[in-house]
């Protein structure tokens, strides 16, 4: 009996524990699946949202590009007069006994401007590229303009004192030149060809950071945003999404090839600090404004001789135009090149050379490229009709000829003078004449060590000062130069520029 009581027990247990496996292994089985075990497949279709041909798997790779143009883009650092020293305004009692010191002359004993005060200096900085392994680096105009030293540091360290080959406010671009051979360099690139959404390189010395490199797309192109200081402004910007601070103006702009299709210039902001947008010199007018420098030492700007209106809805309906596109040519200048051409007011400009243009800057751009005396072809949209001419490009003066910058004339080469040679001849400022070919300077009288220290009552101590002032001077007027000869000898020269 009590064997049968074991047995049942044991059943009952075993009943039991079998019911209580089915139980739990029912609940086990019916929970949610994302809290059991991981399912390997959310791996494959990550694998599957970027299948080889998707647009995130054709991103360039910018690292070739990157690696060509840090070694090719330097630091410049430059250090000028603060404006105010000349004026004298800080010390009313030597300019009440002595007049204001701008108008001092260092004669004889008399002390020189500035007396025994130290000049105050301030500092800029920015970004310039090397475009030869000769040593030559484009920059902006802004970066250098009114310096007194230029200093370039390149990538490995080593630094170079610069001079100025000549600058052009109207494009914000200018050419100095460092002493040093076998640089690595960036060649020039086809800005024409950009198409919007191309990625590009921004890379410059933003806040002194050096060698740094951003990467955007091209956001739009022939973009005008009013900032060039020029006389005869140009402004056709490549516009772009890479970030450009302070300290990358002068700096290279490249495409995904490494060649350089831009100069950094600006930014648009409202706190001076890169907000979204920057712009730059494209490649085709910035190449061309160096080989002038390089070649004449100022640019030979080209003209069409045209009063223009981008085409706007309101035009194109006034005029009957039909489609809003080209340029509309409301006046030609007397005897300029569209006139002479036999382009006429109320032609419509559609293309240059076969390059299409559809706002004023885009026409200017395409202009910017050319010199007096070259020929373009100008497609003309005329009664609904194109017809194409033929034009002679002209220059400032209405001709076709090269413009000779005024410094060429003079004849002459020139080293600034050493702080020695300063105090024993007790001025501060000058330019030494150190060589003379057949020129206005050598016809005048002037001999080799001659030191320039005024030209018409204005102070210069450098090659751009020269240009400066002689830039402000009517070629049929008398210039008048002033200086001392290292022995001490005080003389004067007055020469034409033009007879």
């Amino acid at each position: 009996m009590d064997n049968v009581k074991k047995i049942a027990s044991n059943l009952a247990i075993a009943f039991a524990s079998a019911i209580l496996a089915i139980f739990l292994y029912s609940k086990i089985n019916n929970q949610p699946k994302e809290l059991v075990a991981r399912d390997p497949t959310p791996a494959q279709l990550t694998s599957f949202i970027t299948p080889s041909g998707s647009p995130q798997a054709q991103l360039p790779d910018l690292t070739g590009a990157a690696d060509k143009s840090v070694h090719a883009v330097v630091h410049i650092t430059t250090k000028m007069k603060s404006q105010g020293y000349e004026s004298g305004s800080d010390n009313p009692l030597f300019d009440f006994f002595f007049g204001p010191r701008g108008n001092i002359q260092p004669r004889g004993n008399m002390q020189p401007r500035g007396y025994s005060q130290e000049p105050e200096y301030s500092m800029g900085a920015g970004s310039g590229v090397i475009i030869s392994s000769e040593g030559y680096i484009v920059t902006n105009n802004h970066v250098i303009e009114d310096a007194d030293n230029i200093e370039v540091v390149l990538n490995d360290n080593r630094k170079f004192t610069a001079k100025v080959i000549g600058r052009d406010p109207n494009t914000d671009i200018a050419l100095v030149k460092i002493d040093a051979k076998d640089l690595p360099f960036l060649t020039w690139g086809n800005s024409d060809a950009l198409k919007l959404g191309e990625w590009v390189l921004a890379v410059g010395n933003p806040f002194n950071l050096t060698s740094t490199v951003t990467a955007g797309i091209v956001s739009a192109k022939s973009r005008s945003i009013g900032i060039m200081s020029g006389q005869m402004p140009l402004e056709s910007f490549i516009q772009t999404d890479a970030a450009v601070n302070p300290g990358n103006s002068g700096g290279a702009l490249v495409n995904a090839s490494g060649e350089l299709v831009g100069i950094n210039a600006a930014i648009a902001s409202r706190t001076g600090s890169y907000s979204g947008y920057s712009f730059a010199v494209p490649a085709s007018i910035a190449q061309k404004v160096v080989g002038d420098l390089k070649q004449f030492g100022e640019v030979q700007r080209a003209l069409l001789g045209v009063q223009m209106k981008p085409v706007d809805d309101e035009l194109a309906k006034e005029k009957n135009l039909g489609k809003i596109e080209g340029v509309y040519v409301d006046k030609t200048v007397e005897d300029g090149a569209a006139r002479q051409a036999g382009i006429k007011s109320g032609d419509v400009i559609m293309a240059v050379n076969g390059n299409q243009v559809n706002a004023p800057q885009q026409l200017q751009e395409q202009i910017g490229k050319y010199r007096p005396g070259d020929k373009v072809n100008i497609s003309i949209k005329r009664d609904g009709e194109l017809k194409q001419f033929n034009v002679v490009l002209r220059n400032t003066k209405g001709d076709t000829s090269i413009v000779k910058e005024n410094l060429s004339v003079l004849g002459a080469e020139f080293a600034p003078i050493s702080n020695k040679d300063k105090e024993r001849l007790r001025i501060d400022e000058g330019i030494q004449v150190v060589d003379l070919s057949n020129g206005k300077l050598k016809q005048a009288g002037v001999k080799i060590g001659f030191i320039i220290t005024d030209i018409n009552k204005t102070s210069v101590s450098s090659v751009e000062d020269i240009k400066r002032v002689l830039a402000q001077s009517s070629n049929k007027k008398p210039v008048l130069v002033e200086g001392v000869y290292p022995g001490g000898e005080w003389t004067y020269y007055v020469f034409k520029l033009e007879e």
